[in-house]
């Protein structure tokens, strides 16, 4: 009796929830309901992101607090191998789920599983990523906070029983809470939904997502003051003249972005291929705390490092290297600038191969910041032609490099704006922006996030065409209702299963049930009615090989190219050569139409 009496405020509970759900469906519309979801999503984002920032700069501030700037600190090599080396420790024993690459699993998400992600993911990015970038991991937190609001959204929106289209409003609705809360940038986070998490602006998910980024940004505001999160005043004028500068600027920025991309790409590769994930675990950490000991702006987010060059503090940029000194030679600084562009996407990969979580989102716009900065810096050190605002180049850099890296030029305008206030500066940012992307796309045709998706195709993207294809599933669609023969069959068994079956095809099969073969009403018409061929004739001798063969693997595009190359109205599907079904233009069509209209609804 006791039992049963604790459980009844839960059952209670349960019981009006229930009741709430059906007094919601008849009395407030879908349409107006995911308005308040997307407020509750914003607010739940932002409380995120902000624990996850204070996180981050508590557990760095105590590590490194007393670190002396004028001179290498060992610390560096210690410090991030210990916060990847607990993060791993954390994923492996605890969470037991794979949480890295957020951004690419909300992507797949969205595509392949109904815009549903676990509940645990609405906690364990956060802190996974804080110890990995507290202790120093070469990465962002934008990544995990992009995961935490995007699973928030999906886990928010199921407890209301939102339909899979709401949900994918919902998810993108906390992906842009997660970007504007952590950089107090509400444009930018709406439009990184649409660019990144390519996600279609419609009456129905305009003002969820604004919602979600305003309140977000609010909290933010509220929390941290109305301060840029990156300091900067415009003390140099930006000259029409500079133009040709800033186009060239935009070339640079798209090539270090392939460079990033490429070297980003090849390092996950390398750990893919280190099976034990101790061995992993011990290369990444080496290579990583290596790059940070000789380079201490690697270390963490680097934003200390973006704060001092857009503030015009060139010198600090060594604070804590073997090679700190008060004065240093324009080369030597150059050198140093360029070493950390190249090694940064080393240490990143590095940091997530070796099993800390974290993202690509600083690590861009830091290799933009220190790209712009460097090109003004050794251009005016040569002399070649007028004076270039350093601190100007490395602002419009961040954008140039973002946009590339992303694919996602406006997101990147937009967030270098609302950063730093850089709004006098908005038509280079445009200039630079447009080039660095048109560059990289010329060799990427996907960006870091979606590159691994689109191979596969499991990209969902704004041609609706293949978003259809992509939301559509070949196990939806395999009929398997077909009368399988046998190759010793006669012809007087084969007109008996012709007679039980509502179908004009029939797979042919042998004994392991692989498809030896198809045999069509229509080829068989002629001597079906000849019985004095009954006994004479076995299915081994009339039946035919199909067109082409649909592998139970291949994505919908596949299946539809195949029907478009070979003209026929029914293909088998075979898993390994094993027998599963049919697949036809009617169902594949019937389908595509529902979920068309599905997916293209206001």
């Amino acid at each position: 009796m006791e039992q049963n009496n604790e459980h009844k405020p839960s059952g209670r509970f349960r019981q009006g929830f229930m009741k709430f759900l059906l007094w919601r469906e008849h009395h407030i519309k879908e349409k107006n309901f995911v308005l308040v979801l997307a407020l509750l999503v914003g607010i739940f984002s932002g409380c995120a992101a902000i624990v996850l920032k204070f996180l981050i700069h508590f557990i760095s501030n105590v590590l490194t607090g007393h670190i002396n700037l004028e001179s290498g600190n060992y610390l560096y090599i210690l410090l991030p191998a210990v916060g990847v080396v607990l993060t791993a420790l954390y994923v492996r024993y605890m969470v037991r789920d794979n949480i890295s690459h957020g951004v690419t699993r909300v992507l797949y998400a969205i595509s392949q599983n109904k815009s549903r992600l676990k509940k645990h993911n609405i906690y364990t990015s956060v802190i996974a990523s804080s110890v990995t970038i507290g202790f120093g991991g070469s990465v962002g937190a934008e990544g995990p906070i992009v995961y935490t609001g995007a699973a928030i959204g999906s886990n928010l929106g199921r407890v209301f029983r939102m339909s899979p289209r709401i949900l994918m409003i919902l998810v993108g609705c906390g992906a842009a809470a997660g970007i504007a809360g952590i950089f107090k940038a509400p444009i930018a986070g709406m439009l990184f939904t649409l660019e990144v998490l390519m996600l279609d602006l419609t009456t129905v998910s305009v003002m969820p997502l604004l919602i979600a980024s305003i309140t977000s940004t609010t909290l933010a505001y509220v929390y941290t003051g109305y301060e840029f999160e990156f300091f900067f005043a415009q003390t140099e004028d930006f000259y029409i003249s500079r133009i040709p500068f800033v186009i060239a600027l935009g070339l640079v920025c798209g090539f270090v972005s392939l460079y990033f991309t490429r070297v980003m790409n090849m390092m996950e590769n390398f750990f893919s291929r280190i099976h034990n994930r101790w061995v992993r675990t011990l290369v990444g950490c080496s290579i990583l705390s290596l790059l940070v000991f000789l380079f201490p702006p690697l270390y963490g987010e680097g934003y200390g490092s973006i704060v001092g060059l857009l503030g015009g503090d060139t010198s600090s940029i060594v604070n804590g290297s073997l090679f700190y000194s008060d004065r240093h030679e324009v080369w030597f600084l150059a050198l140093f600038i360029l070493m950390i562009i190249l090694t940064k996407a080393f240490a990143t990969s590095s940091t997530n191969g070796a099993g800390g979580v974290g993202g690509t989102f600083a690590p861009s716009l830091y290799v933009g910041c220190m790209t712009g900065f460097l090109f003004a810096f050794v251009l005016n050190y040569f002399d070649f032609g007028p004076v270039l605002s350093s601190k100007n180049f490395a602002l419009i850099g961040m954008a140039g490099v973002m946009a590339a890296v992303m694919h996602a030029p406006l997101m990147a305008i937009f967030l270098t704006v609302e950063l730093t206030g850089g709004y006098e500066l908005f038509l280079p940012l445009l200039i630079v922006s447009t080039i660095a992307y048109g560059t990289i796309k010329f060799f990427e045709p996907y960006s870091i996030y979606t590159m691994r998706l689109a191979q596969r195709g499991e990209l969902l993207t704004h041609h609706k065409d293949k978003a259809v294809l992509t939301l559509l599933k070949i196990d939806n669609v395999i009929e398997t209702d077909f009368l399988p023969v046998y190759p010793e069959m006669t012809l007087k068994e084969m007109v008996e299963v012709i007679s039980a079956s509502k179908r004009n095809l029939f797979p042919v099969i042998n004994e392991r049930r692989e498809l030896a073969g198809v045999v069509l009403l229509d080829d068989i018409r002629n001597i079906m009615f000849r019985p004095e061929l009954y006994r004479r004739m076995r299915v081994s001798t009339f039946m035919a090989m199909p067109p082409a063969r649909i592998e139970i693997s291949d994505n919908m595009d596949e299946v539809m190219k195949l029907f478009d190359d070979t003209g026929a109205w029914n293909l088998p599907v075979v898993d390994k050569g094993i027998y599963v079904g049919f697949v036809s233009k009617s169902k594949i069509f019937n389908s595509y139409r529902r979920v068309l209209r599905h997916y293209s609804e206001d």
